[in-house]
């Protein structure tokens, strides 16, 4: 719902009988008349008297400054017959009659204030009506400063201050119209607006009056610079990250490039196993992997403004194809002649370990025996002395 056209009205009808008043004279009710909203304009502005309740069958429409119609005040006048024009002794160059009767000024001044009557001859009758033009005169943009004009995001407040002496004030932010609510207020004269909490959107201020309705006059807007972040940092390497490790090949190239959204642009350092890499920047390249280049890696992103640090950071190990291939650093065999190694390496242990077997089994043998040998022979000899 429009609320402001019943404001406007009343608004108007007070501004007209002001100027009716100062006129001394009032709207002649006659059949033809002149729109009252009509009867104001704004210096520097077309205005245009709208004539109403006009027939058909037009003759002549003749417009004269004050409240006669006589040709020594005549501005001028319009013949729809013969479609032609005419200028009167007040004529200044800048009024114009419209085909409908309307008289029209351009670039009005305040010296055009005053009355005005149109008379129109329908050939066998002659009808006038007198209005009070009202010129009134906007008041300059208003002027507008704040406290700081370099501030950080959620901890530094502003305040803004609107120098007018219009009643009806309206504050902008970032180009937006705004209200008191928890991160702002604006004070009850609506002449002040405090940010408690600076955010990176509020990028301009402004403060906007309304002396005349429907002409609003805004102030220049008024630059913040908002130092930010750094937030939402972000690796982008030329290699996957997955669960924080980075896999590549020993003597494979290795990008590494660490970006972040912050106001002023951050410095970035980096670390590598928790010492400082003297490279700076948010970019290092790795021409070709090495073993001491393995480990953890730490970007570290830092606004010396808002005193903000933020970090990211992964490890890089040796590609999983390569770890079956490394038996040390330096000696690489392939997978096929590991296997040979294992075969062979089971076989022999597995012959010695028979070798070991027989020879113990061979040794306690040997001396399990020798007594009983002994022993027979002795036995034989006994018994072969014994026999005759």
């Amino acid at each position: 719902m429009d609320l402001s056209r019943p404001r406007c009205r009343h608004w108007r009808e007070l501004v007209l009988l002001a100027s009716l008043l100062a006129c001394g004279t009032r709207q002649a009710y006659s059949q033809i008349s002149i729109d009252p909203e009509s009867l104001l304009g704004i210096k520097g502005f077309r205005t245009v008297l709208v004539l109403q309740n006009v027939t058909q069958d037009v003759q002549e429409y003749s417009w004269h400054r004050g409240a006669n119609d006589t040709a020594e005040n005549m501005i001028v006048s319009y013949k729809p017959p013969s479609d032609t024009w005419q200028s009167g002794p007040m004529f200044s160059g800048r009024e114009n009659v419209t085909r409908t009767g309307s008289l029209v000024i351009r670039r009005s001044a305040l010296n055009d204030t005053g009355n005005y009557t149109a008379r129109v001859d329908f050939g066998n009758r002659t009808e006038k009506a007198t209005g009070c033009l009202s010129i009134q005169e906007l008041e300059k943009k208003p002027d507008i400063s704040a406290n700081a004009s370099s501030v950080v995001e959620y901890m530094d407040p502003v305040a803004a201050i609107c120098y007018t002496n219009a009643t009806n004030v309206n504050w902008y932010v970032d180009y937006t119209r705004v209200s008191s609510n928890d991160r702002m207020t604006i004070s009850p004269d609506l002449k002040t607006l405090i940010i408690h909490r600076v955010s990176r959107y509020d990028r301009t201020l402004q403060c906007e009056t309304e002396s005349i309705p429907e002409f609003p006059r805004r102030s220049e807007p008024l630059s913040l610079s908002v130092d930010y972040g750094p937030d939402k940092v972000q690796l982008r390497t030329s290699h996957i990250i997955l669960n924080g490790i980075l896999s590549a090949k020993i003597g494979s190239e290795v990008h590494m490039e660490c970006n972040a959204i912050s106001r002023p642009s951050p410095k970035y350092h980096w670390t590598h196993n928790g010492s400082l890499v003297s490279l700076s920047g948010a970019k290092i390249i790795l021409p070709s992997l090495a073993w001491e280049q393995m480990g953890r890696y730490r970007c570290i992103v830092e606004n010396p403004m808002t005193q903000l640090t933020m970090y990211r950071e992964f490890q890089i190990q040796v590609h999983r194809s390569e770890h079956s291939h490394v038996v040390n650093r330096g000696f690489y065999i392939s997978g096929a002649k590991v296997v040979w190694l294992i075969v062979i390496t089971v076989l022999s242990s597995v012959y010695l370990c028979g070798i070991l077997i027989y020879i113990l089994i061979s040794h306690f043998s040997t001396r399990c025996l020798l007594p009983w040998v002994k022993g027979g022979v002795l036995a034989g000899d006994w018994v072969s002395r014994a026999l005759p």
